[in-house]
């Protein structure tokens, strides 16, 4: 279907050799439509964090198929899967991942390093998108200068940096007080209205009330 815009085909993943291997993924099969909201649920260790990273392109198959927007992603080169996360997918990860030594208005630049965007051009779009999550002030901001809340909007912020189709977010708002996961998740449903497909893994039950889509993962299988 030409409205499918993550798909997995009998997805299995195995870590480790011989007697001591863990199957952390049998036989996953899911379609997720173009501006889809959907949440990937279940207990810690159960695999929701490991379809994500397969879906993103972090990690291969152990077997089946990741097709993201007609691709297939299984066996790419490096270099092609580099160029294909930085073109079509947005990361947002629960510990922020942002560089220390840069400023909220840097970290943000550096996604658009990897698309090859001039200078200026990162600068301005870089300062568009801090403005969109509002946080235009915090522009020469360092991480550590920023609360957990603003520091997850930042990461967002980079997400969106190339305008990516596919926004995948794993425990956005764990890591977070009650105050700064509302601002967060204000964002994440704005974002969303604007027509990006959003995947987030999340422990959060009102969040999961809230997906079109509701992904639940078992055992390392997709419970029906």
């Amino acid at each position: 279907m030409d409205n499918i815009i993550i798909k997995t085909e009998r997805l299995e993943k195995f870590y480790g050799k011989s007697a001591v291997k863990t199957h952390a993924l049998r036989g996953v099969s899911i379609e997720i439509p173009k501006g889809t909201f959907a949440c990937m649920i279940g207990p810690s260790g159960h695999g929701k964090s490991t379809l994500l990273n397969l879906i993103g392109g972090l990690d291969q198959p152990t077997g089946g198929k990741v097709i993201i927007d007609g691709v297939d992603l299984t066996g790419l080169h490096n270099s092609r899967l580099a160029a294909i996360r930085a073109e079509k997918i947005g990361f947002v990860f629960q510990f922020f991942n942002l560089l220390q030594n840069l400023t909220a208005l840097e970290n943000i630049q550096t996604a658009m390093m990897f698309c090859k965007i001039p200078l200026k051009m990162q600068k301005t779009k870089a300062e568009a998108l801090l403005e969109q999550v509002g946080l235009s002030d915090k522009a020469n901001a360092k991480p550590y200068e920023l609360s957990g809340g603003q520091q997850q909007r930042v990461s967002i912020a980079r997400a969106l940096a190339n305008d990516p189709n596919i926004l995948l977010m794993d425990e956005p708002t764990g890591n977070l007080d009650s105050e700064s996961e509302k601002e967060v998740l204000e964002q994440i449903f704005a974002i969303h209205k604007t027509g990006k497909t959003i995947v987030i893994v999340t422990h959060n039950s009102e969040l999961a009330q809230k997906a079109e889509l509701l992904i639940e993962i078992r055992d390392g299988k997709l419970k029906t």
